[in-house]
């Protein structure tokens, strides 16, 4: 495990804890046991290694807690639809900070790109909703993986950029030891956060690094990654449709 998910977040305790989502979590763990039946133990905690010493684990605060940014307020999505195609421009469509749990901003990061994308027609008939211009599916396994495989020891925020002709997905820290960006697109991988990566497994639409970066080009082939090593990201971008259609 990563030792920055496993630091115990100061002023924390018990009571910042969700227990729904606690018993929610072990529900899915243990299939045949009901949540209202579940007795949430110190030890229980400690074993599934949310607390320690009566403090959360910062990967347990970014999962199981009621307001994670209440302690690492960096720890957000910063989400923006900018007019045209430059980070430099003075105006911008819809901006947002996206706040809450890992699964909880990500549910958030999707209603945010869906409402700032087009919804093309693609061959469907008059009366359907049609489909993103971009694919979902390859934006899912994109913002799943900025969530959960960003570095956390930099006080950072993910990013979330749209612009007229792109969307870019900013996430903090370059790719961990010797991955490049053609190995990942591979399926090779190096999980920089497994304590993470467990709870997401359990809780999200997470099927692990490597196999989703995989995904995301089988669904999106232009879609492009970055490995921005001097500036401690990566950087994912995707082309958009024409903004004429």
């Amino acid at each position: 495990m990563n030792a920055d998910e496993l630091l115990l977040v100061g002023q924390t305790s018990k009571k910042d804890l969700n227990i729904e989502k606690i018993k929610n979590y072990v529900s899915r763990i243990k299939k045949d046991a009901l949540e209202d039946d579940i007795v949430i133990t110190d030890t229980l905690l400690e074993n599934l290694t949310i607390i320690k010493d009566d403090k959360l684990t910062l990967a347990a605060l970014l999962f199981f807690a009621k307001t994670p940014q209440k302690y690492r307020q960096a720890f957000c999505i910063k989400a923006v639809s900018f007019f045209g195609n430059s980070i430099g421009g003075d105006f911008y469509r819809n901006s947002r900070d996206i706040v809450g749990t890992i699964p909880d901003m990500f549910e958030k990061g999707m209603d945010f790109l869906k409402s700032n994308l087009y919804q093309v027609q693609n061959g469907q008939n008059f009366n359907s909703e049609g489909e993103l211009e971009i694919s979902e599916s390859a934006l899912e396994e994109v913002l799943q993986n900025a969530l959960v495989h960003r570095d956390y020891s930099k006080n950072a925020s993910i990013k979330i950029m749209i612009f007229d002709n792109r969307v870019e997905i900013v996430s903090p820290g370059s790719l961990p030891n010797s991955l490049t960006v053609e190995s990942i697109k591979l399926g090779n991988a190096v999980v920089r956060n497994n304590l993470l990566a467990t709870y997401c497994y359990k809780t999200m639409r997470y099927r692990g690094f490597g196999s989703g970066i995989v995904r995301s080009i089988e669904k999106q082939s232009n879609i492009e990654f970055i490995n921005d090593a001097a500036g401690e990201q990566f950087i994912v971008k995707i082309p958009r449709l024409s903004t004429d259609i």
